[in-house]
């Protein structure tokens, strides 16, 4: 149960972004049925089977998409479905005879969400690519890094998932509720370069009032001394980003630092380069623990940087319960959190074609049609 229960999906297997929104809906109470192929590719690095977190709360399928019984029958599931999610390359679906004309056809209500990175149409539609390339060329790769160093990026959050998955869910679910008033389907572009290019527009209107230059290592959260992460003397970080006036006064305060002349000027671009120095100095004389016992809980805007695993320890995320372990695999409860209709505890990961005959059996597929499909 919960916020999207009655809402049913049919989600053919990808990687990345497309199963990532697939399991958002999921964690909020959408039948997610995932339409997965027959058996994995030998050496496949990214079939991870019961550790795919991705597959939590869905119903598997296992079908061969190269068989036109096995079309069909997805063609049976998308007639009783809301959306259906897919992250092939432009024109695959197609050529497999599930586009989205052959799809609403079928299903005039239904809500095709298409996932790419580099979007259905434009030069680069057909190339290779992955999540560091699309945010490096939307331009959301850039701040990445210290000045100097080549940009990395968190792995997949930026582009896969903040550009990708959440802006193809939010697609979705404005598409399912536009059905919902005028009776009509239609097609979901989501593409990864559009949407870690759309999260820029918080940092471009700090550029335009003069506060971002694109040089980086100069601008207010990517320059600043009381803005970073900083090594401590036991190898761990911890991270400050104490912005407005009131808190970096607090921080430099309890850093011991209210009095020093230099620290009374935190805006003056200046010194930012010399106090940044002075502030990495200083906490690296003792362990993070320390600065834990002194600033986390208070206002100067601190953090100690955690593994997932410390995270999971840590009595603020423990008390909320953030994180949790499910047939071993250590995984983030669902989110966002729902008053009136709360998501519950994930899902488990199904086997490949758990699923299979129940899912068909409920599409209208008569017995023998199922025996059909899984006789090879």
């Amino acid at each position: 149960m919960g916020v999207l229960d009655g809402i049913r999906i049919i989600e053919i297997a990808g990687i990345g972004p497309g199963p990532f929104c697939g399991m958002l809906l999921a964690d909020m109470g959408a039948e997610v049925i995932l339409v997965e192929r027959v058996g994995a590719k030998t050496g496949d690095l990214l079939d991870l089977g019961k550790n795919a977190i991705v597959n939590r709360g869905k119903r598997s399928v296992a079908l061969d998409l190269k068989d036109a019984r096995s079309i069909e029958a997805v063609l049976k599931l998308i007639e009783g479905a809301d959306a259906l999610i897919e992250g092939m390359r432009p024109g695959v679906m197609e050529r497999l005879g599930l586009g989205p004309e052959v799809c609403l056809a079928r299903n005039s209500r239904l809500v095709y969400g298409r996932m790419t990175g580099w979007g259905q149409e434009g030069p680069l539609a057909q190339a290779a690519g992955h999540d560091l390339n699309y945010i490096a060329l939307s331009g959301a790769l850039w701040y990445s890094g210290a000045p100097g160093t080549p940009p990395m990026a968190p792995p997949t959050l930026v582009g896969d998932l903040g550009g990708g998955a959440l802006y193809l869910a939010m697609g979705i679910l404005a598409g399912i509720l536009n059905v919902r008033s005028t009776g009509v389907g239609q097609v979901i572009d989501a593409a990864i370069v559009d949407g870690s290019a759309n999260l820029m527009n918080l940092m471009l209107s700090l550029h335009a009032a003069g506060q971002q230059p694109f040089e980086r290592g100069c601008g207010l959260l990517d320059g600043a001394h009381w803005n970073g992460s900083y090594a401590c003397a036991d190898g761990h970080f911890v991270s400050v980003q104490a912005l407005e006036p009131q808190f970096n006064a607090l921080l430099f305060e309890k850093l011991g630092l209210a009095d020093d002349v230099q620290f009374k000027h935190p805006y003056d671009k200046r010194n930012w380069s010399q106090l940044r120095a002075r502030l990495a100095a200083l906490f690296a004389t003792q362990p993070r623990q320390h600065w834990i016992n002194l600033l986390e809980g208070s206002d100067a805007c601190f953090a100690p940087v955690l593994t997932p695993a410390e995270a999971m320890e840590h009595p603020h995320m423990a008390a909320r319960a953030v994180y949790a372990e499910r047939d071993g695999v250590l995984q983030a409860a669902p989110a966002p959190r729902f008053s009136a209709t709360p998501s519950g505890n994930a899902g488990k990961v199904p086997e490949r074609g758990e699923h299979g005959s129940e899912v068909l059996r409920k599409a209208g597929l008569s017995e023998f049609e199922i025996g059909q499909l899984f006789s090879k």
